[in-house]
């Protein structure tokens, strides 16, 4: 970041992203699952396995991204969604803030708006690859069931 506007990118730095994430969770045969979907045709990382969620748009809260993005992406309207931690990733095109949610409270039909696929997972998760920067907090969920 350029020394007199830590929010400007420099040219020989990515320009940072801040994103809103649910960790869309229910119990299923007395194990805790979480939703992943998968990243469209067209985006970074396509095919790749994430936690759903996105951009937060200039003026909007977390939890107000949130609510936007579950909406256009998967159909569904989410209840209450606090911050539950914040990671960084350095991706390729960009250094992305990860501002991470647990949901357990959602109203609709999934309807993957956007082409992806969804699948409830547990800690043993049969879907591969995984986007980068969900293994540290997949790494917490972990260390809070143990």
């Amino acid at each position: 970041m350029s020394p007199s506007n830590p929010s400007v990118p420099t040219p020989d730095q990515p320009k940072r992203v801040e994103v809103a994430v649910g960790i869309v969770l229910r119990q299923h045969e007395g194990q805790e699952q979480f939703l992943l979907g998968s990243r469209p045709q067209g985006k970074p990382y396509a095919g790749y396995w994430e936690f759903p969620g996105g951009k937060i748009e200039a003026g909007e809260s977390v939890e107000e991204a949130l609510r936007r993005e579950f909406e256009e992406e998967l159909g569904i309207t989410i209840g209450a969604a606090e911050i539950w931690r914040v990671t960084e990733h350095d991706y390729e095109h960009a250094l992305v803030r990860l501002h991470w949610c647990k949901v357990r409270d959602w109203q609709g039909e999934f309807e993957m708006r956007e082409g992806q696929q969804v699948a409830w997972q547990s800690l043993q998760t049969t879907v591969t690859p995984i986007l980068p920067g969900a293994y540290p907090v997949l790494e917490a969920l972990a260390q809070e069931q143990a």
